[in-house]
């Protein structure tokens, strides 16, 4: 990450908006399908299986980047607060953008486990939300917010 003499924030690429993207998005994307999954065996209603998805996925995105800066040797309520500041606001886009499309597909929601249907919505609500996430990643780096305030603590370990 390089930073502009002019500036007082990095300037952030494309690659490392991508980076931080897939980092959010494997957070979101387990959390997701394992919502998916649960709500979808269990029968539960599309609008409960949404929620218990989003849930789901801001768990597994904030702990994903909390494992990584409790790596770097900081207190538990410190990587939360740094989890929070990182992952907050991309995840909640992913979490629209994905949901959105899933919602959108006609069947999708009622296809079932089995359905090429159902995997192939999932996957490609997935693939929209990495897209039009990954622009606003870099956004927020270039301005020292989102994922930037996590590589003090990657480099750290």
């Amino acid at each position: 990450m390089s930073v502009d003499p002019h500036q007082t924030h990095p300037t952030a690429t494309w690659g490392m908006a991508a980076s931080a993207t897939v980092h959010c998005l494997t957070g979101c994307a387990i959390g997701e399908v394992l919502g998916m999954v649960i709500g979808t065996a269990a029968g539960l209603h599309n609008t409960a299986t949404v929620v218990l998805s989003i849930f789901l996925a801001f768990v597994f995105g904030y702990a994903l980047t909390m494992r990584g800066v409790l790596r770097a040797g900081v207190d538990v309520r410190t990587a939360l607060k740094v989890a929070l500041a990182a992952d907050t606001v991309s995840i909640a886009i992913m979490e629209l953008l994905d949901n959105a499309v899933i919602v959108a597909v006609p069947g999708a929601m009622d296809a079932g486990l089995t359905s090429t249907l159902f995997w192939a919505s999932l996957a490609g609500s997935l693939v929209v939300a990495f897209l039009l996430t990954t622009p606003v990643n870099r956004w927020m780096i270039s301005r020292g917010k989102g994922h930037a305030v996590v590589h003090q603590y990657h480099h750290a370990h």
